[in-house]
């Protein structure tokens, strides 16, 4: 397993969280998933189905941009 912390712009209030979290938690070969520092997400992921990227990529398809930090 990797993990990985992301940025994610703009993701500051409870609800927002949630939202982006379970789209991501929805991901096969996604461990965990949890809040780390405000607008950040510690993701732990299987990188033998997973890449950063699928993962920032459904951050932005809820509405967010997001990166590697």
């Amino acid at each position: 397993m990797n993990r990985v912390l992301l940025g994610v712009r703009g993701m500051e209030r409870p609800e927002q969280i949630e939202k982006v979290s379970s789209a991501i938690k929805k991901l096969e070969g996604v461990q965990s998933i949890q809040p780390a520092d405000t607008g950040q997400l510690e993701v732990e992921y299987d990188p033998h189905i997973l890449t950063v990227m699928d993962l920032i990529r459904v951050v932005r398809e809820q509405g967010f941009l997001a990166g590697m930090l």
